[in-house]
């Protein structure tokens, strides 16, 4: 293993044997330990799935800013492992692998072995020195929130990205939510729409994702064209990160694929990641024709992310991070993540540096979208004038 190598106690008794990983080519490696101690992390997402984790580091990743710190028991079975690197920038810190591409991040843990996050929480004790820990984006239970009780030094917890989630349940279930009998009836009426039509879902198998990856991204270019959109899923290092990470993530149960039909030819296709407990939908493209004759889209998908969920056992259907006003129409439940930051005491005054400018900037977001919200208010006022010069 390339990297340092620190022998150590985890307070319970076991022997554990620490390790940071900091070469790409070795990372790799770990695939198949890695795959084994996120089938015993009941908390895990399919973020935390070596498949997705690797090509994001091979599309995304900087030379010498690896830092993935491994816990392993004497006989060298992988109990705990935080995948992380050095961030950029003036002030030394590491943050988790997935950057923001990734909805969840977290660590693992081994739910068989109960020193594994006092063992791991003392690992990045070790690794920290000097540094600050920043995890972003970790969602409630998470297995880092283990980690972040058992830390002896300075640490914060701060608001991270709103997600939101809904039951994993039918559809009628899912439009009883809906406050209004008028608004129930206007989706009741999409629905029949959608089945007048004849659309037809098809789950992509292994060996087809990788063609069907390209289409899902020329049917998303083709969606947003003339309008703002996430920059980066546009790009060839994302395309690739999928091409990559998808198509075992599929066949390994962690990620689904399907595409809708229209008279033979794809008309949308959607990415969900699951883990055992929430599916979530990750990305998705449609034609725009499908807006030209007032196929909601949404809705459509939403129906086959609430049937397959519940399908297969998942109680949760997650609508990941954003606050958009087609999601807020389901009444989801508001589910905030997590940054969570932790440092030694020797350099607590960069954790609260960070902090307060961490907290700044949430202000500043927060008054921004407030002036936004009153500028709508009085623009519908009653009499404003509107238009023209002042």
């Amino acid at each position: 293993m390339t990297g340092d190598r620190v022998q150590g106690d985890g307070g319970s008794g076991d022997g554990w044997r620490t390790e940071v990983c900091r070469d790409g080519a070795e990372f790799g490696r770990l695939g198949e330990r890695w795959a084994s101690l996120y089938a015993r992390c009941s908390t895990a997402t399919p973020f935390q799935s070596h498949s997705w984790l690797h090509s994001w580091w091979v599309s995304y990743g900087r030379p010498g800013a690896l830092r993935v710190v491994l816990v392993r028991r004497e006989d060298g079975e992988l109990v705990a492992a935080a995948p992380l690197m050095r961030a950029r920038g003036p002030l030394p810190v590491l943050t988790q692998l997935g950057g923001a591409i990734t909805d969840f991040t977290d660590v693992l843990l081994d739910d068989a072995c109960p020193g594994a996050a006092a063992a791991l929480a003392d690992a990045l004790a070790g690794v920290a020195r000097g540094a600050v820990i920043d995890l972003r984006e970790v969602r409630p239970g998470a297995s880092a929130e283990q980690v972040f009780a058992r830390w002896r030094g300075p640490r914060r917890r701060l608001r991270d990205s709103l997600c939101l989630e809904l039951p994993a349940q039918p559809m009628d279930a899912l439009l009883a939510r809906i406050p209004t009998g008028k608004a129930q009836q206007r989706v009741r009426a999409k629905l029949r729409k959608l089945d007048a039509l004849g659309i037809d879902e098809r789950i992509v198998p292994g060996d087809e994702v990788p063609a069907a990856l390209d289409r899902l991204l020329r049917l998303h270019r083709l969606q947003w064209q003339g309008r703002n959109v996430t920059a980066e899923h546009t790009s060839d290092r994302f395309a690739q990160h999928l091409a990559r990470a998808v198509r075992p993530m599929v066949e390994g149960g962690d990620a689904r694929v399907t595409e809708f039909r229209l008279g033979g030819d794809v008309v949308a296709a959607d990415l969900t990641l699951m883990s055992p407990r929430l599916a979530g939908g990750y990305l998705y493209g449609a034609d725009p024709e499908l807006r030209a004759r007032k196929v909601d889209v949404a809705t459509m998908l939403l129906r086959h992310g609430a049937r397959e969920a519940g399908a297969s056992g998942r109680a949760v259907l997650s609508l990941l991070r954003g606050n958009e006003p087609y999601k807020r129409h389901w009444r989801p439940e508001t589910v905030p993540n997590q940054r969570l930051m932790l440092t030694g005491r020797g350099t607590a005054p960069l954790l609260w540096l960070r902090a307060g400018a961490a907290d700044g900037r949430r202000w500043a977001a927060r008054q921004a979208r407030e002036r936004a919200w009153v500028g709508r208010v009085v623009e519908r006022l009653p009499g404003r004038p509107r238009g023209g010069g002042g």
